[in-house]
C-alpha cells in the first residue's frame, strides 16, 4: 500500500514557508496543499496507488483534526515540527498583535497563574505527541524549527528522505514567504488596536461573511502597520513588546516538557 504522510504543524514553525517554498518541489510523492486539506480524503481515495503527503498546521485544533483524519487513515505517518516554547509563544503573541490584539504579553500568556488569553496547556508539546500516538498507529516524526534555521538543506534532506521523495536544491528558495514586522510597528498597532478593534470579535458562521469580516480586519491592520514606519522612534515607548524576563519564565516553566520532546525525537528517529 502506498503510504500517507500527514504534516500537522505546528503553526509558527515556518509551516507556511515549507508549504509554498519546499513541499511543492518534492518529487516522487503527491503533495496535497494546505488549501486543499478539506478535500484531502477524496483526493487520496481517487488516487489509491500514489503515495500522498498532506500538510496543514494546527495548534489548539490538533486533537480535533487528528480524530477527523485518522478515522479514514489511521496508518498515516504524522510529522510535527516543534519550536522551543519561549520562542514559539513569543511568535504567537506577535501574530496576535499584528492582527489587532492589544493585550500585554502577560495578559496574553500568563505562565505564572494561567489567567491569560492563551493557557499553559496550549504550549505543552509532549501531550501533543501522545495525541498523535493515540490516533495513529505509527509514532510521529518529531523535527525542530531550530534545525531548519541552522541547516535548511540538511533539514530538507531529512524530510525528503523520510517521505521517500527527492528534490533539487537549486529549486528551493531560502527567502521567507512572509515579512516580519518591526518591534515599533507592533507596539503602535497594539496601542491603536485597543481603541478600534474588538478584542472579542463575533465572527459569522456564514463562510462568505466570515471571510469578509476577517479580510476587512486584516486590511485595517495593514493600514496601521505600514504608515507606522513613518512615526519617529522617540514617540514610541522604549519598553520592549516582550521582556527578556517574561520569556525566561516561559522557558523555565516548560523546560521539562521540552526535554521530554527532545528525548522522544531521539528515541523515534526513522
Amino acid at each position: 500500500m502506498p503510504e500517507i504522510f500527514f504534516h500537522v504543524g505546528l503553526g509558527k514553525t515556518a509551516s507556511t514557508y515549507l508549504q509554498y517554498a519546499f513541499f511543492p518541489k518534492l518529487k516522487g510523492i503527491s503533495y496535497i496543499q494546505r488549501t486543499r486539506y478539506g478535500q484531502s480524503k477524496n483526493i487520496i481515495r481517487k488516487n489509491p496507488a500514489t503515495s500522498h503527503f498532506v500538510s496543514r498546521e494546527f495548534d489548539q485544533q490538533l486533537e480535533q483534526e487528528c480524530r477527523w483524519f485518522s478515522a479514514d487513515f489511521p496508518d498515516a505517518r504524522t510529522i510535527i515540527i516543534l519550536r522551543r516554547q519561549d520562542g514559539w509563544v513569543a511568535s504567537q503573541y506577535r501574530r496576535y498583535v499584528k492582527n489587532g490584539g492589544s493585550l500585554s504579553f502577560r495578559d496574553f500568556f500568563d505562565v505564572a497563574e494561567d489567567k491569560g488569553f492563551w493557557h499553559r496547556k496550549d504550549a505543552e508539546f509532549f501531550p501533543m505527541l501522545q495525541i498523535l500516538e493515540h490516533y495513529f498507529t505509527h509514532p510521529p516524526l518529531v523535527l525542530f524549527h531550530e534545525d531548519l534555521k541552522k541547516d535548511p538543506y540538511g533539514f530538507f534532506d531529512a524530510f525528503a528522505t523520510y517521505l521517500g521523495a527527492t528534490y533539487d536544491r537549486e529549486e528551493v528558495s531560502l527567502k521567507p514567504i512572509h515579512r516580519s514586522y518591526s518591534e515599533k510597528q507592533l507596539k503602535i498597532i497594539r496601542k491603536v488596536g485597543k481603541y478600534i478593534f474588538s478584542q472579542d470579535p463575533q465572527w459569522s458562521s456564514n463562510k462568505l461573511i466570515n471571510w469578509i469580516q476577517r479580510r476587512s480586519r486584516l486590511y485595517a491592520c495593514y493600514a496601521i502597520l505600514y504608515p507606522s514606519l513613518l512615526i519617529p522612534d522617540f514617540l514610541v515607548s522604549p519598553k520592549p513588546l516582550i521582556s527578556a524576563e517574561e520569556l525566561q519564565e516561559v522557558r523555565d516553566f516548560y523546560a521539562a516538557d521540552w526535554e521530554a520532546c527532545r528525548a522522544y525525537a531521539g528515541r523515534h528517529k526513522p
